[in-house]
């Protein structure tokens, strides 16, 4: 963090106005050194799911690449769009938003691949997306709005309003899981430490208790409940498992830990027709 003092880490409610202004200001600050820790391993146009290295080149959650020419996609918490670079070199139409502003900086710093002009850039909050009903045949968010809010359902609702009846949406979180053991890498990290049903949220907050940085705990069970709320069909839940080939570590999430607990959920949704 580019602060004088570093926050306090703590465990408490968080409102979905704080939780926004908070993810706001964290990314803003912290989009430069995501990008450089992180971006060889994203790629610049390259649509990653988690840190096990899942590609939808090979996964084809969202259809076919041969089927994404011409459909409108929105990317949700797009960061620097590497995801909808991807989808545009396919020949697809897609919308990268993000509520960052530094993070869609960096999008336009890597400007320049196959089927640029087709992107286009949207600095917006995820619980008020600024399309109109019915905007786009595909949607998906890789680890993206959803983690860092406090009303999930409120986003799911707006993500469910602007596809069409039958549109795709496929979202990706850190596996719920997660949330019982101690965010570490090595073996400190495979000993439950936490109750996985407290949704308290775990909050970063400066010296006059503001939060700098939140995040939300939902259960497997919840995020199901979220999605069919929201007026999606739930497809499939892919679990992705650690493959041999990646050697990283991403926070806790690494090698020892990948082939023992899953670090991500992939949630795979149809939007019901009215």
């Amino acid at each position: 963090m580019n602060q004088e003092h570093e926050p306090e880490a703590t465990r408490r409610n968080a409102s979905d106005t704080e939780s926004s202004r908070a993810s706001r200001g964290w990314w803003d600050s912290n989009a430069d050194e995501y990008q450089s820790e992180h971006g060889a391993f994203l790629g610049d146009d390259r649509f990653v799911w988690g840190p096990e290295g899942l590609d939808e080149a090979d996964a084809a959650l969202l259809g076919p690449a041969a089927e994404l020419k011409g459909r409108r996609i929105l990317e949700i918490g797009a960061g620097a769009a590497q995801c909808s670079r991807w989808l545009a070199a396919q020949g697809a139409l897609p919308v990268a938003l993000d509520i960052s502003h530094r993070q869609l900086q960096h999008a336009l710093r890597i400007a320049g691949g196959p089927g640029e002009d087709a992107l286009g850039l949207v600095e917006a909050d995820a619980g008020a997306l600024p399309f109109r009903d019915g905007s786009f045949d595909l949607a998906c968010s890789a680890y993206g709005a959803l983690p860092f809010v406090a009303d999930p359902v409120r986003v799911l609702r707006e993500v469910r309003r602007v596809l069409r009846p039958g549109g795709r949406f496929v979202f990706s979180v850190s596996h719920p899981i997660r949330w019982a053991f101690p965010d570490e890498p090595g073996p400190e990290g495979l000993s439950v430490g936490a109750s996985y049903f407290d949704r308290t949220p775990y909050v970063e907050q400066d010296e006059a208790g503001r939060a700098v940085y939140v995040e939300h705990h939902r259960t497997l069970g919840d995020r199901v409940r979220d999605v069919v709320a929201a007026g999606f069909r739930l497809e499939d839940l892919v679990e992705p498992e650690w493959p041999e080939w990646n050697t990283q570590e991403w926070g806790g999430w690494s090698p020892l830990r990948g082939r023992l607990i899953p670090g991500t959920a992939i949630f795979v949704c149809s939007a019901v027709a009215p």
